[in-house]
């Protein structure tokens, strides 16, 4: 019996719970989220337990990831930027682990779900604002106005500027959950292919290792997107234009 590609992104409970009325049931998405969790604290506590002058492969990797994280933070913010590599880096290897643990058969990709994606997104959102409001006060709301625009222009660019701002979250929370939905469902549908055309589905096969090998890239690419992107904002935060 088919099943539809879009069956992989159902929610399902596995623990239900109730507190006040308001439903907080331990689903396969918080599963998921707990398991990349215990992945990234064993991958850096692996990779950081011999701290040897001549690293292994876990070492070279956690050593790696940590110098991209950081080389990241000081191309786009610079020097005041290091106070804030414990969350770039929290938030890059939470959404790398998660896309990579979607990959694997029978997983669950929480990344592709928008209310996942716009809850980090919007938590970036809410503390980036802090920051510019905590650092220049009010100063802050000349972000949504260019340095030097003409006075008649004033009425056109701030409402731009601010939907521009507002949007922020949409815009970062969709990218991730799109292209996360889009991949799977089509992996999905090409591999249906192939168990219904048999010995005939060598081509459709072929295409399903592609899209594979892309779908990681992927899933690196939109983990690096959603750092870089929230570096910029606390880069606009701290020095605005």
């Amino acid at each position: 019996m088919a099943t539809s590609p879009l069956e992989q992104f159902e929610i399902k409970t596995l623990i239900p719970l109730n507190l006040g009325g308001v439903d907080v049931s331990f689903t396969n998405s918080s599963l998921y989220m707990v398991v990349t969790f215990v992945l990234i604290v064993g991958f850096v506590m692996l990779g950081m337990r011999q701290r040897a002058l001549v690293p292994n492969r876990f070492q070279c990797a956690v050593e790696l990831s940590y110098e991209f994280i950081a080389n990241l933070l000081r191309d786009t913010v610079g020097n005041e930027g290091r106070k804030y590599f414990p969350f770039i880096f929290t938030l890059f290897m939470f959404v790398l682990f998660g896309n990579l643990l979607g990959m694997t058969p029978y997983s669950f990709t929480f990344t592709s779900h928008i209310v996942v994606t716009f809850a980090l997104a919007i938590v970036i959102f809410i503390g980036v604002t802090i920051l510019g409001f905590a650092k220049h006060g009010f100063h802050f709301f000349s972000f949504f106005l260019p340095p030097g625009t003409p006075l008649p222009m004033w009425p056109l660019l701030i409402p731009i500027e601010v939907i521009s701002y507002l949007s922020r979250p949409i815009s970062l929370s969709v990218r991730l959950f799109a292209n996360m939905l889009a991949g799977h469902t089509l992996l999905k549908v090409i591999a249906g292919f192939v168990a219904l055309l048999g010995v005939f589905g060598v081509v459709p096969f072929a295409f399903v290792v592609v899209l594979t090998g892309l779908e990681i890239l992927i899933a690196f690419l939109q983990a690096y997107v959603f750092a870089i992107l929230t570096c910029l904002y606390i880069n606009d935060a701290l020095h605005l234009h």
